[in-house]
């Protein structure tokens, strides 16, 4: 019997190479969800502060006719001048409470993320800050009670928290796990312990000023842009170029000049450019302006707060009425204890209606 000959494309697809197993971190919803170009970063960031600046202006208006012709309102590079400084205090604020460098790096990532999503305008990074940080502490397993995180934080009440908690955690997407470049870099550390004639001391120096360099790295937009272990070994690279190229080559022995090299150069220097906190006095004019075009429909006791305020209570009240509308017509129409438990109602009347006749 003559065996059956395979088709030309079950030949095709029997030589065809295996797909590439897909890595844990492009499972990850921060590679789906938060990774992006340079470009794209400036066009988010641009069109968001445009469309809030239009919604501002109009708030104005609408409380006061003419009276956001001499507002002079924040573009697009100075909001994200304003973010910076305050993923800067974060860290500061990590310091005092001893927190563990994966709640400092978390809550940088829960901030810089929110700003990708809201506006200066209409919520000050510093109330934002301290949110994000609170949550970090959660999300990592390094809880802290609200109080003696309040306490600790001048002039700031468990409240000022608490009441943005589920708006910071809205524009995370819900999006809580964050992998982060200083592990990375910890894993390359342990495993250039393993090359030929390495000195243990310079190693750890070179770590040591590597681990610098991923801390600076949190003021850029380098993790929206490259994967963790890039900015790791960009990071190395910077502290020792050597280290890292030996490293690289050893990884990949049969390339003379391994492509990841050249991803690392863009990196390095988007730190060296970008990983320096921002210059106090101009950081210091960017919030005195911001006090003049904040939206005051967020501003407690202006008219179009209270406005604003009003129109959300109709609305919410008008949703309650429909619901219960909905409710009582549902009664109406149908039985309320339900069409089965009704079912069974009737079927045992009608037993009841036969032991009565016999």
């Amino acid at each position: 019997m003559t065996a059956p000959v395979a088709s030309a494309n079950q030949q095709a697809s029997s030589s065809a190479p295996p797909p590439t197993p897909q890595s844990l971190y492009e499972g990850s919803t921060q590679f789906r969800h938060w990774r992006f170009s340079p470009e794209q970063l400036a066009r988010m960031r641009t069109t968001l502060n445009q469309d809030a600046v239009t919604a501002i202006r109009d708030a104005f208006e609408a409380d006061s006719p003419g009276s956001s012709a001499n507002v002079s309102f924040l573009n697009a590079d100075e909001e994200h001048l304003l973010v910076k400084l305050y993923v800067g205090k974060i860290s500061q604020l990590c310091g005092h409470f001893r927190f563990p460098e994966e709640v400092e790096a978390t809550a940088v990532s829960y901030l810089k993320r929110f700003y990708l999503k809201n506006t200066v305008m209409d919520w000050h990074p510093k109330n934002v800050m301290l949110t994000a940080l609170f949550l970090a502490t959660k999300t990592t397993n390094h809880p802290i009670s609200l109080e003696a995180y309040a306490s600790h934080i001048p002039r700031t009440a468990p409240s000022d928290v608490l009441d943005l908690e589920f708006l910071v955690a809205q524009s995370l997407g819900f999006d809580f796990a964050v992998w982060h470049p200083h592990k990375a870099l910890w894993g390359i550390w342990l495993d250039m312990q393993s090359l030929p004639d390495v000195s243990i001391e310079e190693l750890s120096k070179a770590y040591e000023a590597a681990v610098g360099h991923v801390r600076a790295a949190r003021l850029t937009d380098a993790e929206f842009i490259y994967t963790p272990s890039q900015i790791a070994l960009a990071c190395f690279s910077l502290a020792s170029p050597a280290m890292a190229s030996t490293w690289v080559h050893a990884k990949f022995p049969s390339t003379p000049h391994p492509p990841v090299l050249d991803v690392l150069e863009p990196i390095k220097a988007l730190i060296l450019r970008d990983g320096s906190p921002p210059d106090v006095e101009a950081v210091r004019e960017v919030d005195r302006r911001l006090r003049l075009c904040k939206n005051p429909e967020k501003i407690p006791g202006t008219n179009a707060y209270i406005k604003k305020q009003q129109e959300q209570e109709r609305k919410a009240d008008e949703k309650r009425r429909r619901k219960a509308e909905a409710a009582r017509i549902a009664m109406e129409e149908s039985d309320p204890f339900g069409s089965e438990l009704a079912r069974k109602a009737a079927a045992s009347a009608e037993l009841d209606d036969d032991d009565d006749d016999d």
